[in-house]
């Protein structure tokens, strides 16, 4: 396992995520802050979508392991 892969951590990533997303919906920075900014975002977006892949796939196989029923895609009914 990589150095990079052990030391991120989700929660860290998508808190910063949400901090740029509040900056960025401010209009307060200057273009070049916000390429910046947009730039970091689309980073860390990308880090946890191959976190969240990574768990996934981590999860089907456990689940096959065991002998368990397939996974079933999620709706929210709210």
């Amino acid at each position: 396992m990589s150095k990079k892969t052990t030391d991120f951590n989700f929660e860290k990533a998508l808190g910063e995520l949400n901090t740029l997303v509040e900056q960025l919906e401010t209009g307060k920075l200057s273009l070049e802050q916000s390429l910046t900014a947009f730039e970091r975002g689309i980073k860390l977006t990308r880090e946890c979508q191959q976190a969240l892949t990574k768990a996934e796939q981590k999860v089907h196989i456990l689940l096959e392991q065991s002998g368990e029923a397939a996974l079933e895609p999620y709706e929210d009914h709210d």
